[in-house]
């Protein structure tokens, strides 16, 4: 099945104490059905301080599953939904469904 989210992309979470926040995609697990979004879903990690780093309460990303989240319409700037089509040379694009805007390509 072809992603219909990658890496790169900006999105808008739907749902969750973290919902109507926006970021860019910086990791896609899709064997899991998660990714990790640039400051949403931050949990603090309890570290121990080691010759490299500094240990103490960091935060960091935690994965959120991908139906929790949308693409960012390029047009008006709300959460669409990702289809594809073939343009006239023959490619394969995905675009907005809300807006009709292609969104690579």
């Amino acid at each position: 099945m072809a992603a219909k989210l990658k890496t790169g992309d900006h999105v808008i979470v739907l749902s969750g104490r973290d919902k109507g926040k926006e970021g860019d995609i910086t990791k896609v697990m899709p064997s899991d059905g998660r990714a990790l979004v640039s400051g949403v879903n931050m949990v603090i990690r309890h570290t121990k301080q080691s010759q490299s780093e500094q240990g103490g309460r960091l935060s960091k990303e935690a994965p959120i599953n991908l139906s929790n989240i949308a693409l960012v319409d390029p047009r008006d700037g709300g959460p669409t939904r990702v289809g594809f089509k073939f343009l006239e040379d023959g490619t394969k694009v995905r675009f907005a469904k809300k807006s009709g805007e292609v969104i690579d390509g």
